[in-house]
């Protein structure tokens, strides 16, 4: 389940990003390396419609497939790498450590 999601949810990305790039802009940008007679391959009303719907509805297939992966990723079980095994009695607080030797003190050096 998870690496289907996975795959659409690539797939939209990838998409998402072309659908955007092919859209006309103030510069022209991508929309303009195909030729300015492409607005009749669209229909009459130009391409801004067909690509917006295209780009509307990779957006939405890109937020819903985030939302499920996260949903799903929330909702596996994790494994512990600690076997669940009983306390004994008197293992249920950590032993205090055992005091070191002092550090030496080093006689501070004076001035003249």
């Amino acid at each position: 389940m998870s690496s289907l999601l996975t795959v659409i949810h690539v797939l939209a990305a990838i998409s998402l990003i072309l659908v955007v790039l092919l859209q006309t802009g103030k510069g022209a940008g991508m929309g303009a390396a195909f030729g300015g007679s492409s607005d009749t391959f669209f229909g009459s009303r130009g391409p801004t419609s067909f690509l917006s719907k295209l780009t509307t509805g990779a957006a939405i297939c890109f937020m819903l497939t985030s939302l499920l992966l996260t949903y799903v990723s929330s909702r596996s079980a994790t494994i512990s790498i600690v076997p669940a095994a009983p306390l004994r009695q008197g293992a249920s607080t950590p032993a205090a450590p055992k005091p070191g030797p002092a550090p030496e003190k080093k006689p501070a050096k004076s001035t003249p």
